[in-house]
This record gives structure tokens, sequence and C-alpha cells, in this order.
């Protein structure tokens, strides 16, 4: 999913004076950066406040160690809107010169080889943890480097409620039911939900993942193929089924369709909502505001129907890409050499609280990583995680949030919204030109 990513703010940081005009470098520029004079990258990534901090601490740690590169810093929106400014700005030639994007089956649909530089066998990786290459490649060539942790995709909770409700950490769905109930009788809102960020929707469909793949262990590559759907595999309608679920019993917040993610986090996080589905990555920027976020919230993976099989659903890190348009191929490549090194990674745990394991060699969570960071470590360390389905499929609609709003709104059954997903990943399918669509 957009690892995320998010929430929709107008926040633009500049880092760095003009060194260089905005509209890139002329031939002298050209010649002063080859001899080692100041260069100015510019820098588009993500609004969410956890990506901001991220992105900031990156740079301000990078131009300190390389004064002579100067970081630009813009901020695009997040959901459908941002995806639409990434494509046209690769499209039109416009693109920064680094740019943070999902990695997955987002990437797919970019077009990386003819819209990024290809990064297979350079000094760049030497530190990236060879399992996380796939999600930043195509056909087998590399394009980017993790530029955030590992994240968990499921059920954020409120530990005091649980602790003061009496309640366990649920392993199948009935028993998530049940909780939900005895929340709702104590006067908690049991699932906390914000449409109006259409994005947040769609956590129950695809943190289910872990589920369907226990059930229908082929479920991606038949998926793939076009010989598995949605509709006709009794495991993948439901996360659909959730979303109706949760609905018909009124354990949503008054005024979901409305609600914005920064409410969401509030409530989960004051206790006046209990449940969120949601990826843990968005927890480290409510820090400043609400320091016990770090031990009152917990994560568990979605539940299923077998409590042996319990597990969680995992979002690879987010990655650094750099813009073929670029004119400053060797500085950038610095820069992103530097975001996948240890040092990279201190300066990130130094700014934004580890919300899950790195993908970088030698990187380690420190001791006051958030409460969700070690949920979320006990299933790694387990080996019951799988990978969201984007990750292991280049097929993702670009129609889900709408479809996942409708469905948990009531408006659209479940089994129906499954079918609309259906038709919408065939669309993509075609465009990526997969055999058996």
């Amino acid at each position: 999913m957009k690892t995320p990513p998010p929430a929709l703010r107008t926040v633009v940081a500049v880092l760095a004076t003009a060194a260089l005009t905005a509209c890139g470098a002329s031939g002298d520029e050209q010649a002063g950066e080859q001899a080692g004079g100041s260069v100015t990258l510019s820098f588009l990534t993500g609004s969410d406040q956890s990506t901001v901090d991220t992105s900031k601490a990156l740079a301000d740690a990078f131009m300190k160690a390389n004064p002579n590169i100067k970081i630009e810093i813009e901020n695009q929106p997040g959901g459908s809107e941002g995806d639409n400014i990434i494509k046209t700005r690769l499209s039109t030639g416009e693109m920064s010169d680094v740019f943070w994007y999902n990695s997955g089956s987002l990437l797919q649909a970019l077009n990386p080889a003819q819209t990024m530089v290809d990064l297979t066998g350079d000094p760049v990786l030497a530190n990236v943890q060879p399992d996380y290459l796939p999600v930043v490649s195509q056909d087998g060539k590399a394009f980017g480097v993790p530029a955030t942790t590992l994240a968990g995709g499921g059920i954020l909770y409120n530990r005091k409620v649980y602790e003061r409700l009496g309640l366990q950490v649920p392993k199948t769905w009935d028993e998530f039911m049940a909780n939900n109930e005895k929340i709702k009788a104590a006067n908690i809102t049991p699932v906390v939900s914000t449409f109006k960020d259409t994005w947040t929707s769609q956590l129950f469909v695809l943190s289910d993942f872990y589920n369907v793949r226990a059930a229908t262990p082929n479920f991606a590559a038949d998926y793939t193929a076009g010989k598995a759907k949605f509709a006709t595999t009794p495991a993948a309608i439901g996360g659909f089924q959730h979303l109706a679920d949760v609905h018909a019993k009124g354990y949503m917040n008054k005024g979901f369709g409305s609600a914005v993610l920064d409410q969401g986090l509030k409530m989960l996080i004051e206790g006046t909502g209990a449940h969120y589905p949601m990826l843990t990555t968005l927890l480290p920027a409510q820090l400043e505001n609400y320091p016990q976020t770090a031990t009152d919230v917990g994560f568990f993976g979605l539940p299923g129907t077998d409590a042996a099989k319990h597990g969680a659903t995992v979002w690879e890190p987010a990655a650094l890409y750099i813009a073929k348009t670029t004119e400053h191929l060797d500085a950038a490549k610095k820069f992103l050499a530097f975001v996948a090194s240890p040092a990279g990674t201190d300066a990130v745990t130094a700014a934004v609280r580890p919300s899950g394991p790195y993908r970088v060699k030698g990187s380690k969570l420190p001791e006051d990583a958030l409460q969700v960071a070690k949920d979320l470590q006990v299933y790694i360390d387990q080996s019951a995680t799988s990978p969201a389905l984007e990750f292991l499929s280049p097929i993702k609609g670009p129609s889900l949030e709408q479809i996942t709003v409708a469905v948990g709104s009531g408006l659209t059954p479940p089994a129906e919204g499954a079918a609309q997903y259906d038709k919408d990943v065939e669309k993509q399918a075609k465009q990526l030109g997969l055999a058996g669509w």
C-alpha cells in the first residue's frame, strides 16, 4: 500500500540556500560540481509528519557530513493525489533529483527502467539487505534504497484500555469482535475509522493478506497470473467482510466518513478509541504531542480464523529513487548511499524513534524503540509474518481506497466490493502487459 504514506498536509521545508536555480544546472554549474563545487539536490518527499521528520533528519545529517552538497526538500500530498503528482512529474521530465516513493507494486506502475536511474551493482546498495532488493526492482534491475523502517500493518490498540477492561490480544476474528463488544459496552469506540483520508480505509483488506496466504499459499502467484480472484477466493473476501462487519455492528466512531488520520491517531492514543487498523510507521510523529504513544499503543496482526496460525502482514520500507533527468547523478548517489548506511539510520533514529526494524546491514533497534516495534519484532522472531500482497505481486488497483470506503460505509456489499476490485486490478494488469490477463 501507499506506505505508506499518507496524511494530507501542505508543509514545504527548504533546507538549503539556492546555490543553483530550480530549473537545473547550467554547463558552468555542472563543471563546478565535477570540480567539487557546491551542488543543490532537489528532494521530493511525503507530507505525513513521520516522513517529513525522517527526510529532514537524513538531509540535515548528510549536509553536515557533505557541506558542498545542499538538499532542498519539497513535500507532496499522500494517497492517490500524491501518486498522480509523481507520475505526472516523471512523465514530463520535471521530477526532482531524488524522490521518496513506495516500494512494491506501486513502483512497477512508474515504469522505472525509463524514468529512474538503475542502481544494480552500484556501491550505493552495498549496505541494503538483499531480501529488500526485490521490492525496489523490475526485470532484475534495482532502483531504490530503503528510506525508513519495516512496518507492521494490522491493528494498533490502546494497551491501557485493554488493561482496564481485562482484555487479551485476540488471535481470531471472533475473539476480536468479542473484544469490540466489551469495549462498546464501556462507551469506548471499538474501531477507529478515518475515511476522509481514503487510503486509511484499506487496512482491513491489505493487512489481512497474512491470513489469505496462510489459507491459500499460492494466491499471490495465481493472482498475478490472472488465475485467482478476490471475489472467488473465500479467504480473500475476508478483508472486505471485516469492513462490513464492524460497520454493521456499530463499532466505528461517529463521523468516520469525515474523520482524518490525525484525529484517528489522537482517539487511539488518548483511549477514546481502542483499535485502529493502521500501519505502525505512523506513530513516531505522535511522540512530541503524545509521549505516551511509545508505551500505551501496541500492535497485533489482523486476526484470522485459526489461532494456531496467527501472524502479521508487514510492509517493506518506502524507498528513495533517483530520477533519470537528474543533472547531479554523483551527488544523488552519494546521498542515497548515506541513507542506506548505519550512519543514515542512526540519524533517523535520533530524530524519529523506530516503529519497526531497518533494512540496512548493521542497523539495530534501540532499547527505547516504540512498543509497536517490539510487538512487531516478536512476529518476525517467530517467523509469523508475510509481506503485503503488493510486495509479492506487481498488481494493485488504484481504486481500492474508494471501494473500501464504500464497503466500510455500508454502501457496497463485501462480495460486490471484491468483484469491483477484481475489475480494477484487471485494468492495471493489462497496462503492465502481464500474461494471463
